[in-house]
């Protein structure tokens, strides 16, 4: 069994990441979906107003919430799938729960990219609301939930500079 976290700041390929994943048949478990799903819960767009429920999640719950949360997505997984992808780790609190949960099963990827490269790929795929909060902004916060730990955390390191294929060359060797 092995439970792959992918932690990076937004626009890195994480999400590209997960795609090649359930491409190939692996299940992925989306902490961002667990977010959006708790913004319609409470009557806001997610494109809008995700990264305020996430905060707001983070101060009701504590910082480990968002992980919390995601457990028993996981587990409920684990009942048929021997291998599954968990996208969207935002601190080394939620790191710990995963590796307190899950122990050597859990192995973290980190997914880099410059910043100019990661703007890019966001105007591009028209998910976010750069008028409600900049790329610039977004790193700021997530980095503020402790992003950097959880990145300092991972086993393994994938620059995500070029082309897709070559991203989907290193993650191939990993999952």
């Amino acid at each position: 069994m092995d439970i792959i976290g992918i932690v990076g700041l937004p626009g890195s390929g994480k999400t590209e990441i997960s795609n090649y994943a359930r491409e190939r048949g692996i299940p992925v478990i989306s902490m961002g979906d667990v977010i959006r799903e708790e913004c319609l819960k409470r009557g806001l767009e997610p494109a809008d107003h995700h990264g305020e429920v996430a905060k707001k999640i983070r101060d009701e719950l504590g910082n480990d919430a968002i992980a919390t949360l995601t457990v028993p997505l996981i587990q409920k997984m684990r009942k048929t799938k021997n291998r599954m992808v968990v996208d969207g780790i935002r601190s080394g609190d939620e790191v710990k729960v995963f590796r307190r949960e899950f122990g050597e099963e859990f192995k973290l990827v980190r997914v880099e990219s410059s910043f100019k490269l990661r703007l890019e790929r966001i105007n591009s795929r028209g998910r976010d609301n750069p008028e409600i909060e900049t790329l610039k902004q977004r790193d700021e916060r997530e980095l503020g939930f402790g992003l950097k730990n959880a990145m300092g955390d991972a086993e393994i390191g994938i620059e995500n500079s070029g082309t897709i294929e070559e991203l989907h060359l290193q993650i191939s060797k990993i999952i």
